[in-house]
């Protein structure tokens, strides 16, 4: 079944940030504010449990999480403004530049769309930050809808509001559990680690060609120069020596191992060698038939 739409978690995925979780705000902020206060590790994550899992799914609003701020952490007005401004610094992190570049230009050949464990008044803020109802068809924030990530129930939801399928949908996520929970609903899943191995995945599960890839005439995808270079030679044997050098200075840089690299020199070199000798052979040959004519005229 051909792929129809392609769906991106944000923390960890088109946001650079730390480590989230939706049931707890962010271990540097409440350490911080636990050093100020004089109280244990710990401390407010436990005072403010239910709040934070209540603002991820929706049942708290954001005012109900600043009044839980000054009741359960004794905390001033000036405080809650200064803790809540810290929670989104992290919470949005930077912009992942190069992923959000490539999302947007998936349309509108391809139907795309945020799914995200989130927290309440995530959506203004992001939007605010970063644009992202500009830059999907649609969003699916767990606080939005009641529930989050692994539940199946999400991953339909999100496929339904994109008029899709789960076979026709491509999932992108850092947190392992949740692919593998978006495999188990039916989509194909995509474990982000760095930009460039997600936007391979994922470009093979659209179908593209490798040729396309290397124009670029459908997407942004950073091929390694090798799968260029190729394109320019037009003898076999030329194809296998300029990719071969093409491998070996990807070999250095890290990107290959060396000795793959050095088995393919090989057998260039013995490819040469056979070249040269059958080059050597014909030129005798043509001289000996030259020297037989000569005798044959004297």
């Amino acid at each position: 079944m051909a792929i129809r739409a392609v769906v991106f978690d944000i923390g960890g995925v088109l946001e650079i940030t730390q480590d989230l979780s939706p049931t707890r705000s962010q271990d540097s902020i409440t350490r911080s504010w636990e050093t100020r206060l004089g109280w244990p590790t710990g401390e407010i994550d436990e005072r403010m449990r239910e709040a934070w899992i209540g603002g991820s799914i929706g049942t708290v609003t954001l005012d109900e999480v600043h009044q839980a701020l000054r009741d359960r952490v004794g905390l001033d007005d000036g405080q809650v403004a200064a803790f809540m401004a810290d929670l989104w610094r992290e919470y949005l992190g930077t912009a992942n530049t190069e992923l959000i570049e490539y999302a947007r230009g998936l349309r509108p050949r391809y139907r795309t769309g945020i799914l995200s464990n989130s927290f309440v008044g995530a959506r203004e803020q992001e939007q605010e930050a970063y644009g992202f109802e500009d830059l999907v068809d649609d969003i699916v924030y767990s606080h939005e809808c009641g529930m989050s990530k692994p539940d199946p129930r999400i991953y339909a939801l999100t496929c339904e509001r994109l008029g899709v399928r789960p076979d026709e949908a491509v999932f992108i996520d850092d947190y392992a559990p949740n692919v593998t929970a978006a495999g188990e609903a039916g989509l194909h899943g995509v474990h982000h680690t760095v930009n460039a191995t997600t936007i391979e995945a994922i470009e093979r599960l659209l179908g593209l060609s490798a040729r396309q890839r290397r124009t670029g005439t459908t997407s942004r995808c950073d091929v390694p120069r090798c799968s260029r270079v190729t394109r320019m030679a037009t003898s076999p044997l030329r194809r296998r020596i300029v990719y071969g050098f093409s491998l070996r200075r990807n070999a250095q840089n890290g990107q290959l191992p060396l000795a793959g690299t050095t088995m393919l020199f090989t057998r260039i070199m013995i490819s040469w060698m056979w070249l040269t000798s059958s080059v050597a052979l014909t030129m005798a040959a043509l001289l000996a038939l030259k020297s037989i004519r000569c005798r044959k005229g004297a």
